[in-house]
């Protein structure tokens, strides 16, 4: 009897990660060998007040995941120890925070994962990791939109100044 209920307890914790995996834009690996208590305190602290969920999971258990939500590339990243970061909202936030979280304590390493259903290998990850922010993209765009008008706006200045002298 005891087997069949950590059987299906297993079952549900794979259907769990399954699910996950399928709905969040974006899910990071990391390895986390060599953070003390308090640096995966303060890690994990960062990525609440950021809305991701952060977890130690058995690589076992997530590669049944992968199977059954045919995500199998990312099973070369899952050796050794295992944490895995789950948003279902920003798909650029975990892998910024693992990036700049692992710059700053050389013990964390990012493996992979999986950005809007697509696996990526690490430097993959940090690439996405140094983009800038939806907002600062936004900021760019609209510089680059302004630029022509604000130079039209000079060009007729420059031209009126000149016909006052």
């Amino acid at each position: 009897m005891a087997n069949a209920k950590i059987i299906q307890s297993k079952q549900q914790a794979v259907d769990e990660i399954t699910s996950k995996l399928r709905e969040c834009s974006c899910t990071v690996v990391a390895d986390y060998r060599g953070l003390n208590v308090k640096q995966v305190t303060e890690l994990r602290k960062q990525l609440r007040e950021a809305g991701i969920e952060f977890t130690v999971l058995k690589n076992s258990l997530v590669r049944r995941a992968t199977a059954g939500a045919e995500l199998t590339e990312l099973d070369a990243a899952l050796t050794g120890p295992t944490a895995i970061a789950f948003s279902k909202e920003d798909a650029v936030a975990p892998a910024k925070l693992l990036s700049d979280f692992a710059k700053k304590n050389d013990a964390l390493k990012l493996k992979g994962g999986i950005v809007e259903g697509q696996v990526m290998n690490a430097d993959q990850i940090k690439a996405i990791a140094d983009l800038p922010s939806r907002e600062g993209l936004l900021s760019m765009l609209l510089s680059v939109l302004q630029a022509p008008m604000r130079n039209f706006a000079l060009a007729v200045k420059a031209v009126a100044e000149k016909q006052e002298a």
